[in-house]
């Protein structure tokens, strides 16, 4: 993609495709540079310059025209150097992230660290004033979402999550609010409906033994609000997520594109699940994120969602039906049965048009999103972060969406709500 400056109008005018897409640029360059009013064009500082962040976050600076990436920061001095050769002049680097924050030029800040870092990047931007485009999964652990949706809310800040989106799920929406299908709704995403999670792909290792730290990286701030493990390889830079302590594993890495469109036209982006079943090996190792075969959650109203990797036991559901009531099934493909369902849904009114991030920032309006904001990405990811604690607890739980607490079992609260290394807290 062409990378070059958006004026204000260009870039809120509707949804944005892509994290690359954001321009950015001081006030005060752009007046005397560009000779436009400080506003016509936003500025991005971005923190995490990995895979995710050099593919679509930094953008590179076009000679002649003002700089649109003013900061890069990462722990690791050569992605840091990588990242500073694309975004070209105008560019500083920086090590620690709360020195981008602080900046008073940077409009937006793309947050595409390891997930362990997420909310408190995501929390200081707001507290300083600046909007979020935040990288996937939107959190660590369930409490992480409540404090990010607390401090978006607060500081009157936009915050959306790199997923795939939701854009081109609104006719899924509408199927789900014309009742054809009936109720209670079962959604299948399956090797058989087209879905699969990377389970053995993003597998922690347990038979690593401690290695020196490489000189160019500080792994202390790497590791941050996580708790100290000895450092190997295989445990930071992209195979991160195979660790508790920093993802959760493929189900959560793919979790959050697969699931949250569908969170959305099931219409629970107010809501969670009551009851989470997992079909897993069990006891699930402490550190290294594991395999597992099936996950399925309900919700009060019946609504069911199945998961299954097909990387693990016996395969359980071969069916090709995506989404399922009483009075009908679609698959992905959009076959139903009976037929000519999707053709009866012209008499039913859509739903409400999806914001793109540009929209958000010009309206300040953030819901519905094409992409989640805060309190959308909460609850979806939450879903996921259910279903990892139902294997690592090796049981049925329960769980009250509205107090967003597991009822009767206090081992499994403690994993909503996990204690961060010294100095940092939410």
């Amino acid at each position: 993609m062409r990378n070059s400056p958006l004026s204000r109008r260009q870039f809120l005018g509707g949804t944005v495709a892509s994290a690359a897409t954001f321009a950015i640029v001081p006030g005060h360059v752009l007046a005397a540079a560009a000779r436009k009013a400080p506003s016509d064009v936003l500025t991005q500082g971005t923190i995490g310059t990995g895979g995710m962040g050099m593919g679509g976050h930094v953008r590179a600076n076009e000679a002649g025209k003002p700089p649109i990436q003013l900061a890069v920061c990462d722990v690791d001095e050569r992605r840091l150097a990588a990242a500073v050769k694309k975004a070209g002049s105008g560019c500083t680097p920086y090590k620690d992230w709360r020195e981008v924050i602080d900046r008073k030029d940077i409009d937006i800040i793309h947050c595409a660290t390891p997930p362990h870092w997420h909310a408190l990047v995501t929390i200081a931007a707001a507290k300083a004033g600046k909007d979020i485009y935040c990288e996937k999964p939107m959190t660590r652990f369930i409490a992480e979402g409540q404090a990010v949706i607390e401090a978006v809310r607060r500081h009157g800040r936009v915050l959306q999550h790199n997923t795939y989106g939701r854009g081109g799920w609104e006719r899924w929406r509408k199927l789900v609010m014309s009742g054809l299908l009936g109720t209670p709704l079962t959604v299948r995403l399956t090797p058989s409906t087209g879905y699969g999670f990377k389970v053995r792909q993003w597998s922690g290792r347990i038979d690593q033994k401690p290695q020196p730290v490489p000189a160019q990286l500080d792994y202390n701030m790497w590791l941050g609000p996580a708790p100290y493990k000895p450092y190997f390889p295989h445990r930071v830079h992209g195979s991160f997520r195979g660790y508790w302590d920093y993802d959760g594993g493929g189900l959560t890495d793919m979790g959050q594109h697969w699931y949250d469109p569908i969170h959305y036209f099931l219409g629970k982006d107010g809501t969670g699940p009551s009851e989470i079943r997992a079909y897993a090996p069990w006891p699930a190792h402490p550190d290294a994120c594991g395999i597992w075969g099936t996950l399925t959650f309900k919700f009060e109203d019946g609504t069911t969602v199945v998961f299954e990797s097909g990387e693990w036991g016996q395969r359980q559901h071969e069916s090709p039906w995506f989404l399922e009531g009483p009075k009908g099934k679609v698959t992905r493909r959009g076959e139903s049965d009976p037929p000519g369902i999707w053709d009866e849904l012209s008499r039913f009114p859509d739903p409400p048009r999806l914001i793109g991030f540009g929209q958000a920032v010009r309206t300040r309006v953030n819901s519905p999103g094409a992409r989640p904001n805060a309190e959308e990405a909460h609850r979806s990811v939450s879903c996921l972060h259910l279903c990892n604690i139902a294997i690592r607890t090796g049981r049925t739980l329960r769980w009250d969406p509205a107090k967003e607490q597991f009822i009767g079992d206090e081992e499994a609260n403690r994993l909503v709500n996990v204690p961060m290394r010294a100095p940092w807290h939410l």
